[in-house]
Order: structure tokens, then C-alpha cells, then sequence
């Protein structure tokens, strides 16, 4: 039985054939599975309009805002996507549709460079690019102010969302609660994972990064100087330029240290904040969860299977993990 708007997700069991975290890690980012999540997000009757946002300095952030038909609002949903994911990534408007269901407003955000946005900001994306999602949940919860406000990110967009509420009571952002679905953690480590692992993940973040170079640097080839030998390099090497040239840090290890959050480094939340990875994730070790020291707001949910934010319960490539943010979002209220 399919469950109601309102229901809890229940817990994750998918059927034999879809637990093998390889599949489900690339039936979730699938030509197919985000033309049902488009379908899905069309089918609850909202208009998406697009908005910039404010990131402070001059950055302009390119987000889209849904409103439920019939207006009131039961709060507003902030919604963050992975690395070279976008506000149309399948698991954005899966989780989006949910949410609109519940009645709530819903607003997908793209980082810098990610999705039709190269040309907004002459600066590269990069991961410790914290502030000016802060500045422009800021001027997000300005706008529509509907309460209670809240967050959700997948993969790096995870991080962000957690690395959001660290910052939300300082930056006076009223922030009720944040969801994480396998959240990167320790960065340096899931490269080495990449590196290490299935040459599928190394492969498809290489080939995505590069072709958002390549448009960077045709838009701004003074300030983008980089050769196509570099570009050829490999993920770390590339990483590594990038941090050398385009960043303040003075080292790849810096570059990850900063946006770490493994360790103690929640252990000053003040904001609930809700994580869902799985056992099988290729790349994020689901012991860099376990090890997280207790918090009492911090709630950790370690799947059997699932894979890297997949956790699709079926042929219909329906997702358990969009319902999960959906439900854990709504119990903030």
C-alpha cells in the first residue's frame, strides 16, 4: 500500500534485486529517474519560479520557489543538491513533490556553477563556499518568510545543510531543522573511497567537472586560465590545482580539513538535524557515522542497503530517502 502525504517512512527494505548499492547509486542519478521526478513534482500542481538570491558580496545564487495550490503554507523547505547536481537533480524534485504535498513552500537552491548558473558569479564553485549559502538562506527566509524554516541537502549538499545549522543561530537564521541524506563527511577520505573503489564514481565526477570548467572558462577565460592538459588531470591532481589557484588554502588537505565535519566538529549544534546514509555507501563509510559523538540533536539513521543516495524501492524507481527528508522535516513542526 502506497503510503499517505503524511505518513511516516517506515523502514527501508528494498526488494532482492535493488540491493546492490552500484545499482541503486546509478539508477538514483538516471535519465529516467528524473523524468519521474519531474512528473512527480508536475503531478502536485505547483509553478516553480525562479529567483536570485543574495550570497553576500556581490554572489548571486539562482534558486527555484514552489508554493503548494491554494497558498498556506505550513513553513518552508530549503532544499541543497550535490556536487555538479542541480535544482533539477531527480532526488530535488522527488523530494520537492513531498514536501508540497505536506503543504509546505519549497525552495531548490544551486550552488555556484551548478545547473544554468556559470555565468552569474566570475568566481569558481568550491566546497568551503559556505558563507554565501548562509547569506542566501538569509535572503530566502527574508522573502518567504513561512515557518518554520527548513533544510535538506544530499551527498556534499548534506554537508552544506549540516554545515548550515552549525552557522544558523550565529548568522540569525531561524532554522527549525536539517535533514542529511549520506552526507559527506570526511572529504579526504571519500576520495580515497573513489580512488580506491569502483572506477564509476571517479569516472562520472571527472567528466561532469570538466564540462563545468570547460563552460567557465568560456565565459571568463581571463580569470579561468587553465589549459586543456590541466583539465585532463585526474580528480585529485585537479582538486588540487583548484586549490592552489582559486582558493586561500595552501593545501589539499586544508582545502578538505575545512569542510569536514566528521569528529566533534557538530558537536556545537544547536538546530535538529536528521542523517540517513546506508550501510553499502560506496564512497561515504558508514563507520564515520558511528564514530560521531552523541548529541542529543543529532538523530543518525545506517540503512542496510540504499547505496549512495539511492534507496529506490522499486521499478517505478520510487525513493525511500525523499519520503525519509520529508517526513523528518515535517516533525520539526
Amino acid at each position: 500500500m502506497r503510503a499517505s502525504p503524511s505518513a511516516p517512512p517506515g523502514v527501508y527494505a528494498p526488494p532482492r534485486w535493488l540491493r546492490n548499492p552500484h545499482l541503486q547509486s546509478a539508477l538514483g542519478t538516471s535519465p529516467w529517474r528524473r523524468r519521474r521526478g519531474a512528473q512527480a513534482l508536475a503531478a502536485t500542481g505547483a509553478v516553480a519560479t525562479e529567483h536570485l538570491f543574495d550570497g553576500g558580496d556581490g554572489v548571486r545564487l539562482l534558486g527555484l520557489h514552489s508554493a503548494p495550490p491554494g497558498g498556506g503554507a505550513r513553513g518552508l523547505a530549503l532544499l541543497l543538491h550535490g556536487w555538479e547536481g542541480s535544482t533539477e537533480s531527480s532526488y530535488m524534485r522527488f523530494t520537492a513533490a513531498h514536501l508540497l504535498r505536506r503543504g509546505y513552500e519549497v525552495v531548490r537552491l544551486n550552488f555556484r556553477d551548478h545547473g544554468p548558473t556559470h555565468h552569474l558569479n566570475e568566481e569558481l564553485f568550491h566546497s568551503n563556499r559556505i558563507d554565501e549559502v548562509v547569506q542566501a538562506a538569509l535572503d530566502i527566509a527574508r522573502r518567504f518568510p513561512a515557518r518554520p524554516l527548513v533544510a535538506a541537502g544530499f551527498s556534499l549538499g548534506g554537508n552544506f545543510a549540516l554545515r548550515l545549522a552549525l552557522r544558523a543561530p550565529q548568522a540569525g537564521l531561524p532554522l527549525a531543522a536539517v535533514a542529511a541524506v549520506c552526507p559527506v563527511l570526511d572529504p579526504a577520505l571519500t576520495l580515497v573511497k573513489m580512488e580506491e573503489g569502483m572506477p564509476l564514481y571517479l569516472r562520472h565526477f571527472e567528466q561532469k567537472w570538466r564540462e563545468s570548467l570547460l563552460r567557465k572558462r568560456a565565459l571568463f577565460p581571463e580569470r579561468l586560465q587553465v589549459d586543456d592538459a590541466t583539465l585532463r588531470l585526474g580528480m585529485r591532481e585537479l582538486t588540487e590545482w583548484l586549490v592552489l589557484r582559486h582558493t586561500d588554502f595552501g593545501s589539499l588537505d586544508a582545502y578538505f580539513a575545512g569542510y569536514a565535519i566528521a569528529g566533534d566538529r557538530l558537536a556545537a549544534l544547536q538546530v535538529p538535524a536528521h542523517v540517513l546514509t546506508s550501510e553499502d555507501d560506496p564512497v561515504i563509510p558508514a563507520d564515520g557515522f558511528r564514530a560521531l559523538p552523541d548529541h542529543p540533536l543529532l538523530r543518525i539513521e545506517i540503512a542496510r542497503w540504499g547505496g549512495h543516495c539511492g534507496f529506490l524501492e522499486n521499478a517505478r524507481l520510487d525513493g525511500y530517502a525523499e519520503r525519509w527528508v520529508a517526513a523528518r522535516l515535517d516533525g520539526a513542526r
